[in-house]
């Protein structure tokens, strides 16, 4: 069999999602890889749906549901990372490529970037690769555990790919000795090509709805503060869609909270959707309303408003381009926020996206094949 110079560690879809464009540059250029599975997430439908190939190794079962862990942290989560570890030393020993890839700030991350380190590996040949790195908050419990794992996975990497100019800057100075490379953020090209894609498809939707999307495991489980998020979501004026996550809906009924939503004729409760469905969504949406990451910057791609559920976030650079909010979770200041952009108060200027333009993954590839 000939010989992968590359091999992609993957757990969950957010990795996948944002992987997709390189695995994609890949196999256009023919260019074998190996691609190892951890198994946090399922993930052999969205493989079919974008394209890529099927994992090459599955090193745990699939879970039933969305996710194994959904983000705690416990004694069974830090005993499969740890395995993980383990797992993964022995399938890139086995290929010994040229460079091992893992994305993000995922247990799976962590797993894959001291696995393939040379902690474990005294004379390896092969460089880990962190996409997706710099990101920080500042706040090492905001969000948790992605910021600690992004910053294990940084140390532990031989190669640093910046999505901004102020994550290369801040990773320049914090690694002197790693070789770090501004490349923008892969999601770019992410939600060009998922999009391009749902179009072709004649999707259709009434204009002027607001998306909702909130998971975050610190918001979730402090039931004063989705208290907090709960009122400022019922104080939303315009027509607003909520693609409910399963550990979402859990907490929302356990604190009794779950009700008020389902009363509020304005909004409209959905199964979690696939990522097409939801990116058509969000490029066709007046404004967004979340808690997460990654959404921040798609925010930036589609020019959407993004008010942010957050006390703070490591997508710092989409907070200069005027249309992402970060709320801290001021309830009164957010509701003048979401009433400003009901009543089309707010006119989005334009800007640069500081994660990079259309493209940007096939410039990560032809770093990696050079």
């Amino acid at each position: 069999m000939e010989k992968k110079r590359i091999a992609i560690v993957i757990g969950t879809k957010a990795e996948l999602i944002k992987c997709m464009p390189v695995m994609l540059e890949l196999q256009r250029r023919k260019e074998p890889y190996l691609f190892i599975h951890t198994g946090q997430h399922p993930l052999q439908k969205i493989c079919e749906e974008f394209g890529v190939k099927k994992p090459d190794v599955v090193l745990s079962k699939e879970p039933d549901k969305e996710t194994k862990f959904w983000s705690r942290i416990n004694n069974l989560s830090i005993f499969w990372c740890i395995e993980m570890v383990f797992k993964i030393r022995r399938e890139i020993r086995k290929e010994k490529p040229s460079y091992v890839i893992y994305h993000g700030d995922t247990m799976s991350t962590t797993a894959a970037a001291v696995g393939s380190s040379r902690l474990f590996n005294f004379n390896r040949s092969w460089k880990g690769v962190h996409l997706e790195a710099g990101l920080r908050s500042g706040k090492l419990f905001e969000p948790f555990p992605e910021e600690i794992a992004r910053r294990i996975s940084d140390k532990f990497s031989d190669v640093l790919l910046a999505v901004s100019n102020k994550t290369h800057n801040f990773l320049t100075k914090k690694y002197p000795n790693k070789k770090t490379i501004l490349t923008g953020n892969t999601v770019v090209d992410s939600s060009l090509i998922v999009y391009k894609k749902a179009k072709k498809e004649n999707k259709k939707i009434e204009a002027g709805y607001v998306l909702i999307n909130i998971h975050r495991h610190e918001n979730l489980k402090d039931k004063k503060r989705l208290s907090s998020i709960i009122e400022i979501i019922n104080s939303i004026k315009s027509q607003a869609i909520w693609p409910l996550h399963e550990n979402t809906r859990y907490y929302l009924e356990k604190y009794g909270l779950l009700d008020s939503i389902r009363k509020n004729f304005k909004i409209k409760l959905l199964p979690l959707m696939n990522y097409e469905d939801f990116i058509f969504l969000m490029a066709n949406c007046k404004y967004l309303v979340t808690d997460g990451g990654s959404i921040q910057e798609e925010s930036l791609v589609f020019k959407k408003p993004c008010v942010i559920l957050r006390e703070a976030t490591e997508r710092q650079e989409g907070l200069s381009t005027g249309i992402n909010f970060l709320t801290k979770l001021n309830v009164q200041k957010t509701k003048k926020i979401i009433e400003d952009l009901d009543n089309n108060k707010l006119k989005v200027k334009d800007f640069r996206n500081p994660y990079g333009e259309k493209g940007l993954s096939k410039n990560i590839v032809d770093i990696l094949l050079k």
